[in-house]
């Protein structure tokens, strides 16, 4: 009986815990507390596989059409890869630095106001401070990315790496992200 008795408590102490734990802890008193402004909830989307799969399929058949071997990679909001695909012939190399030029993007983008990875390659060659952000850990500074955006917000981006030029890898990744725009929310 008295097993049953601990059981039954330390099921009722854990049930307790794990709700205190999802919830959370309690929020500060306002009581006496000058007003502040409401904080606006950040909007996050989730691109959906689907586009994402398509997107990159299309900027590699892009990139193969005229003879680049590539890996286009899509990156969510927070630059975690979502979708790899390394084309037919693509080098090792071509998975990194479609990933970097992506998480570029995603990361740098929103902050520098560009929407490519060739943006800032170009802050890198006018700002004098520009430069020591490439040199952070995942960022590349070569043209070769595109942001998807929705409702004006870049939502993810998908980086193309391997044609002999980051601004032929953009072209391929800009016919990728063309491939789903209009099936993004706006």
């Amino acid at each position: 009986m008295k097993l049953r008795n601990l059981v039954s408590i330390l099921l009722a102490l854990a049930v307790t815990a794990s709700a205190v734990w999802a919830q959370g802890p309690a929020a500060p008193s306002t009581e006496g507390a000058p007003s502040q402004p409401a904080q606006k909830a950040a909007y996050h989307y989730g691109l959906p596989l689907t586009l994402a799969l398509e997107a990159a399929t299309e900027a590699v058949r892009v990139c193969a059409q005229h003879g680049y071997w590539v890996t286009a990679t899509v990156v969510d909001m927070d630059g975690v890869p979502q979708v790899a695909l390394r084309g037919d012939g693509a080098t090792v190399h071509t998975r990194e630095s479609s990933f970097e030029k992506a998480y570029t993007v995603v990361t740098l983008g929103p902050m520098f106001d560009f929407d490519t990875s060739g943006g800032l390659f170009d802050l890198v060659k006018t700002s004098p401070y520009a430069p020591r952000l490439a040199t952070m850990r995942n960022v590349m500074a070569l043209p070769g990315a595109v942001a998807f955006k929705s409702k004006n917000a870049i939502v993810g981006a998908l980086g193309v790496g391997g044609a002999p030029g980051g601004d032929k890898d953009e072209v391929c990744a800009r016919a990728g992200v063309a491939k789903v725009a209009d099936r993004l929310p706006n």
